[in-house]
């Protein structure tokens, strides 16, 4: 699906560097390229040392042109890019030129959206692009990189081929109805509906780890004033994130630290102390806390090992959160650091026990760092569950005799979601909301 329109925009970033790069796409590339850097023609895939012109002839800056045919290029369209230096200055005012020379300015994404259309890649390889370049840790890198080199595909596509064939023997059923041949017998189709079954309950639990990896897991820190929740903030991210006080209350807001545990992105909220209070300032911490609690991926609710009593906000009955207890300043009680269940026992300001309370957060949300890990997102795994419940259907309707036509229908309908995750089937609002979250200039 070939553009009409050329675009432009920075694909280096907005922070200034040695290097700067302005991408074209679309069939005016070549001609605005050459245009600039003052030559007749450009030689595909060849990178050109010159000076790039202004409309009179004066020169903006000095650089690299290089030329991109189409359908081999990034997009699958004419392309050119000009790597000059990287100050904004220079850029945008080179970028100006591209404009007046009758490209538009690139959205969010666009670039890549345009490849997804030209069959250069697909959704979830584009998907992983902006993933790549939002990592936080190697794993989540090499998660991103796993799926954009197509592992993910490749089982989706396994799997969409395992229920096309699915699909030849059940049509045919019904194709050939008048003909005695028993198509679902003696294709093993419901033996065949539980492997793919199994499939996909596979690459689900892989996706629910990839999707961990991905968007990570919000942890909140909640508890009694002057329990030590700071101090373990502090602790877990390695540096003094939040001031630590002896005085209760000392944080009256909430504060986000992220942190990697073990390849795992963590995004952890430390909190205002929960009490009785008549103070209108922590009156607004302690609302801004329940409401960070309720959407949290996990609590820890933190106490002070010098109060034996053990209260919990009436909030933490009602969340489908779990909850993993620190006991924390053990230093001051003498008791040794350790773990009984979802109760942790520390000393986050001697930095005793906390390793204990870094593996019990990976282990709690069911994180597996293995080998193979691509990333994912919450529609994949919503595909891939409504996927299996049209097979679950399918299942129910052919052991129960009912028409073949309704089996028929909800493989059909298995197929589609599978298709969703690549892109084989997908909407405008589905692809606008994806490469939205895109940088300009990607």
């Amino acid at each position: 699906m070939m553009k009409e329109t050329t675009i432009a925009a920075i694909a280096s970033g907005t922070s200034i560097g040695g290097v700067g790069i302005v991408r074209i796409s679309g069939p005016e590339s070549h001609a605005i390229g050459a245009r600039i850097a003052k030559k007749e023609a450009l030689v595909p895939r060849h990178a050109t040392f010159t000076q790039f012109y202004d409309d009179n002839d004066e020169v903006m800056d000095e650089g690299l042109v290089i030329y991109f045919k189409g359908p081999n290029s990034f997009t699958g369209e004419e392309c050119v890019e000009l790597q000059g230096h990287g100050g904004l200055v220079v850029l945008n005012r080179l970028l100006k030129r591209v404009y007046a020379l009758g490209a538009e300015p690139a959205k969010a994404g666009e670039f890549t959206e345009r490849a997804f259309l030209n069959g250069k890649l697909d959704l979830v390889q584009a998907e992983a692009i902006h993933d790549l370049i939002m990592s936080q840790s190697e794993a989540q890198a090499k998660a991103a990189m796993n799926s954009l080199s197509g592992q993910f595909s490749a089982k989706t596509s396994t799997i969409n081929d395992a229920l096309i064939h699915l699909r030849v023997y059940v049509e045919a059923t019904i194709d050939f109805s008048e003909e005695d041949i028993d198509f679902i017998t003696d294709g093993n189709v419901l033996k065949r509906l539980d492997a793919v079954e199994g499939d996909i309950q596979a690459l689900l639990a892989s996706a629910n780890q990839g999707k961990l990896l991905t968007d990570g897991v919000t942890v909140v820190l909640a508890g009694k004033p002057n329990a030590g929740k700071s101090s373990i903030l502090n602790a877990l991210s390695g540096e003094e994130s939040a001031i630590v006080t002896d005085i209760a209350g000392t944080t009256r807001d909430t504060l986000k630290e992220q942190v990697v545990i073990h390849g795992l992105p963590l995004h952890i909220i430390d909190t205002a102390g929960l009490r009785e209070t008549t103070d209108v300032i922590e009156q607004e911490g302690i609302r801004r806390t329940r409401e960070a609690m309720k959407k949290a991926d996990l609590i820890l609710w933190i106490h002070d090992d010098r109060d034996q009593t053990i209260e919990e906000d009436p909030l933490l009955s009602s969340l489908n959160v779990p909850i993993l207890h620190v006991r924390n300043k053990v230093d001051l009680t003498g008791k040794a650091t350790g773990q009984t269940g979802n109760v942790i026992a520390l000393s986050a300001k001697e930095n005793q026990g906390v390793d204990l309370l870094r593996d019990a957060i990976v282990n709690i949300v069911q994180f597996q760092p293995t080998q193979g890990l691509f990333s994912a997102r919450e529609r994949h795994l919503i595909a891939l569950k409504e996927s299996l419940a049209h097979l679950a259907v399918a299942k129910n309707l052919l052991t129960a005799g009912h028409s073949i036509d309704l089996v028929a229908e909800e493989i059909r309908l298995a197929q589609d979601d599978i298709g969703l995750i690549t892109g084989r089937f997908s909407t405008d609002e589905l692809l606008g909301e994806i490469f939205s979250n895109f940088c300009i200039g990607k």
